[in-house]
């Protein structure tokens, strides 16, 4: 009798959980027909880990728009926040992150960088005014751009939805701290599923396994991707003689390009495509994307103890198994095709 109230009350609970914790996709841009309570003119729903949540913060920061925080976990870094109902009411899509602006969501990354610019104090702070100039710079925000449920299958489309399969072994490491029952809220409440028991294999498989999983091979294409991205990059930033991509004006695709390499610095794998010589304007740029006081205030000053301790554990592993560090590194012949001639 108890089992089957237990059963009974647990159906019930899911049930009506799931009636109160829907997900779907939204579209990007301004909703101004969405009203979200809000304290100031900007606010911030976003993640210490996320790519898409550093451009925005780093965007906000170049710009000098200051805006309230909003820390929303996603499974990586503890809980599935994301999928709370209080979330669910700023997104129905379950992600980070959500400018509001004056009640109003903005969705969508490369949407909200471009939204930020258009309303800050300075407009066209980071937008050149010349149509062909500014069709350039949103070449460059599409290809560092990560966008669709399914990033991986359009790795080749862009870095920002290459680089996630060389996440694979950071979100390992981080995920060994996440209980299971944590990663089953995932399985139970989000849209897409596939994602969520990626995690809980992560988890049962550990770092050690993935050598000999099916994300070996994501992550070998992924990494061909990325050195095919990067290479075009370093064409680009020698041919407009840098700093930056545009050359000497700093735009939003730099804003863009910032936060993959802070993720593959995350992942210790930043050194296979801009180390030991390889892609030298690229190497350079990064280091000058690194002292610009936004990155501390937007990358540096949001960093979480979950992921520094992951990024650890990873480097870790790897330097006590050779074997391991050779399978998760990037060996492939794209990492080092600068030497041999650039490919874009």
């Amino acid at each position: 009798m108890w089992l089957i109230l237990a059963v009974l009350s647990a159906s019930i609970w899911l049930l009506r959980e799931r009636s109160h914790r829907r997900t779907r996709p939204m579209a990007g841009g301004l909703h101004a027909d969405i009203d979200i309570p809000y304290d100031a003119e900007f606010e911030l729903y976003h993640n210490g880990l996320s790519l898409c949540s550093k451009k925005v913060r780093f965007c906000l920061a170049e710009l000098g728009i200051e805006y309230v925080s909003h820390h929303i976990d996603l499974i990586e870094t503890g809980a599935y926040e994301n999928l709370s109902r209080a979330f669910l009411a700023i997104n129905p899509a379950a992600v980070v992150p959500v400018l509001i602006h004056r009640g109003h969501p903005v969705y969508e990354s490369h949407d909200i960088i471009r939204y930020a610019a258009d309303h800050s104090d300075t407009p066209g702070e980071l937008v050149p005014a010349d149509p062909a100039r500014r069709a350039a710079m949103q070449t460059w925000v599409d290809r560092a751009s990560l966008v669709g449920d399914d990033p991986i299958a359009n790795a080749s489309e862009s870095a920002g939805n290459a680089v996630p399969g060389l996440t694979v072994p950071l979100f390992a490491a981080m995920i060994e701290e996440v209980p299971y029952w944590r990663i089953a809220e995932g399985v139970l409440f989000h849209r897409l599923k596939r994602r969520a028991l990626l995690f809980l294999a992560m988890k049962a498989g550990g770092l050690s396994r993935l050598p000999r999983s099916p994300a070996r091979s994501i992550m070998a294409e992924c990494a061909s991707q990325i050195a095919r991205h990067l290479d075009a990059l370093d064409a680009q930033l020698e041919e407009s003689g840098g700093p930056w991509i545009l050359g000497e004006r700093f735009s939003l695709a730099d804003v863009s390009w910032l936060p993959i390499f802070e993720r593959l610095r995350e992942a210790d794998s930043l050194h296979c495509f801009i180390g030991g010589g390889r892609r030298a304007a690229t190497g350079a740029y990064w280091e000058r994307l690194r002292e610009r006081p936004s990155y501390r205030a937007a990358i540096l000053a949001h960093s979480l103890p979950s992921i520094a301790s992951g990024t650890q554990r990873l480097i870790a592993a790897k330097a006590a198994d050779p074997a391991l560090r050779a399978a998760l590194e990037p060996q492939t012949d794209e990492t080092t095709s600068h030497a041999r001639g650039k490919r874009t």
